[in-house]
């Protein structure tokens, strides 16, 4: 079926329950990025692949709300279905809520699968309808009635995560969380998030693209924990490892009923943000706290042995890019190389690393053009083939046992122009500016991306994504609680704190010619104490050369390029022992100094 067809049968489903729209969000049980099959209703009723967008169908409409990281894919992948390109963020577009309250009647009723939408979300979307006059349901399944032949939920097996790689036990996780149930007053904790689940018992899987976790929902109690997952899932020797731990494993569709069973006396600790309307209508008539999970800061705070793994896989994945980017330089011209094969050739790569798993994410190769889609992603039928004379924006990293990276690379393929030297060399100062920052501990994420935007804004450019995101120690690629986003909601749960790895990635997009976006990951360690009190700054993490045939070093102070200068230099003496031949003969050739090219 093609998504006009699909869309007709899911208006059909609509009409016959007297519902005038349904909005099919881009979720699932466990509000994950990344989600499974069964689950990526969205991307079946449109055939748009993004990893994020919001579809909305009335009887005469249908609309998919994408923010600007996908505004130009989303035209290209819907040309022709009548599905709308709905631009969110843009100021004559309306937010779905909004949209809606706009174009439906009071009375009317609107359809959302509440297994998929947060309680946090919840709240908003009612506060939007009930003004109308409208009410949102979420019964019954509209789906299941029209998708034939929808996929199984992963099966995959579930593992331990083994010292040396586990630097903490499942026994100090759960009192940590534990401790914390205990200030705010509360017997029980209710977590459906995978990366939750997945750090607390110290368990691993892969049920969900790039992100090492499994299907699983889990109650912890103040002796006991309760862990639900599918019983074929999990190994007869891990269940009894669990029971030492007081942990006991229950089927993964018994968790609905064991919510609802908690002592209505007692108090439940759940995060609105992370947890569906559905479990959270089993306890609502409970008393209530509402906050972030512990496990949320807990393991965004990396230990110093996590640490050090971390930057031993740094040099691990530092390598592998030497390795691809040798061959690349040598191949271009002589070999045909597309999208694709940047993909292949950097998997192949990392998988010759001690400890690699898979990819951290979806590779983002792309060129020219391509690279002016932020999450422009290369498939079978739509890929360019890399030639002479362009830009190629290589996003790419690695789930390892010992850390998670995530890089991202802009290299030349032939001539590089003035105008995409002074693009490259303003995102690289944006870069550099927040590298350098020192703050006081406590600040917000978002107040300290400004810090990177300011060379950009004074170029008078922008970009339309945040700066950096959390990343996980084996971990999901993008985690919080911090987010250095202009966007982003600041909160106290949004403080950086030491221990804290976050990307560092500035970009320019310029539609229809070329995307250029650098990024580091950084550690976010103390900078001193003075009489104003504690400060942070950041370590680069990340290993590996920035392209210098890319910058007019003219547009770089003193400063700037003395940074780059280290950087090179650091990048080198930690990559030297760990590569040979063509991979070492190009570390070396690219971490050549800028030398007195800078401006003073």
């Amino acid at each position: 079926m093609d998504p006009d067809h699909r869309i007709g049968r899911l208006r059909a489903a609509l009409s016959q329950r007297q519902l005038a729209a349904a909005v099919i969000l881009t979720s699932d049980p466990h509000l994950s990025e990344y989600i499974p099959e069964y689950w990526q209703v969205r991307q079946w009723l449109t055939g748009f692949d993004g990893s994020a967008g919001t579809l909305v169908v009335t009887a005469d409409f249908a609309g998919l709300w994408v923010d600007s990281r996908y505004w130009e894919q989303a035209e290209l992948d819907l040309a022709g279905t009548g599905i709308a390109v709905m631009q969110l963020g843009s100021h004559d577009v309306p937010d779905p809520d909004s949209w809606l309250a706009q174009n439906l009647a009071a009375g009317q009723r609107v359809w959302l699968d509440f297994r998929t939408l947060s309680v946090q979300a919840h709240q908003r979307l009612s506060r939007s309808l009930d003004k109308a006059g409208m009410e949102l349901v979420g019964q019954p399944d509209l789906i299941d009635s029209i998708w034939p032949d929808r996929p199984a939920l992963p099966a995959q097996a579930v593992y331990a995560h083994m010292p040396p790689y586990a630097c903490r036990t499942r026994a100090g996780n759960l009192q940590a969380v534990r401790d914390a149930m205990a200030q705010h007053g509360a017997q029980w904790h209710v977590l459906s998030s995978l990366d939750d689940i997945a750090w607390l018992f110290n368990l691993r899987g892969s049920d969900v693209p790039y992100n090492p976790v499994f299907l699983a929902h889990a109650i912890i109690g103040a002796e006991n924990a309760r862990l639900f997952i599918a019983p074929d899932k999990i190994s007869p020797d891990l269940v009894r490892q669990l029971r030492d731990d007081a942990i006991t494993v229950l089927d993964y569709q018994d968790f609905d009923d064991a919510v609802a069973a908690l002592p209505a006396s007692d108090t439940v600790l759940f995060d609105p943000a992370r947890m569906t309307v559905a479990a959270w209508q089993r306890f609502r008539d409970l008393d209530q706290v509402s906050c972030l999970n512990p496990s949320q800061l807990l393991k965004a705070c990396k230990n110093n042995a996590e640490i050090e793994h971390v930057r031993r896989t740094m040099e691990y994945d530092g390598a592998a890019l030497c390795e691809f980017f040798a061959w690349f330089e040598t191949a271009l011209g002589r070999e045909t190389i597309t999208e694709l094969t940047v993909d292949e050739r950097l998997t192949q790569a990392r998988a010759r690393q001690p400890g690699f798993v898979s990819p951290s994410f979806g590779t983002i190769a792309a060129f020219n053009a391509n690279g002016a889609m932020p999450h422009y992603q290369a498939t079978p039928d739509r890929h360019a083939e890399i030639t002479a004379d362009g830009l190629l924006l290589i996003d790419s990293g690695g789930q390892y046992l010992g850390g998670t990276t995530d890089i991202t690379r802009v290299v030349p393929t032939g001539k590089v122009t003035d105008a995409q030297r002074h693009d490259f060399t303003v995102v690289l100062k944006g870069m550099i500016a927040l590298s350098q920052a020192h703050f006081p501990q406590g600040t917000p994420g978002p107040m300290i991306d400004a810090i990177a935007r300011a060379p950009l804004w004074q170029a008078g450019v922008d970009f339309g994504h945040g700066t950096g995101h959390g990343v996980g120690y084996f971990m999901n690629v993008h985690e919080g609680p911090q987010s250095i986003s202009p966007r982003a909601r600041i909160s106290p749960d949004m403080a950086m704190r030491p221990g804290m790895i976050t990307s560092n990635e500035p970009g320019l997009y310029r539609p229809g010619q070329w995307g250029i976006r650098i990024e580091n990951l950084v550690l976010t360690v103390p900078a001193g104490k003075t009489p104003f009190g504690e400060f942070l700054k950041f370590e680069t993490l990340t290993l590996c050369p920035i392209d210098t045939r890319c910058i007019d070093p003219a547009m770089l102070t003193r400063s700037e390029a003395d940074w780059l200068d280290a950087y090179h230099r650091h990048v080198r003496d930690r990559l030297l022992p760990l590569t040979a031949g063509a991979a070492r003969e190009w570390l070396v050739e690219r971490t050549q100094p800028l030398g007195g090219q800078a401006a003073s």
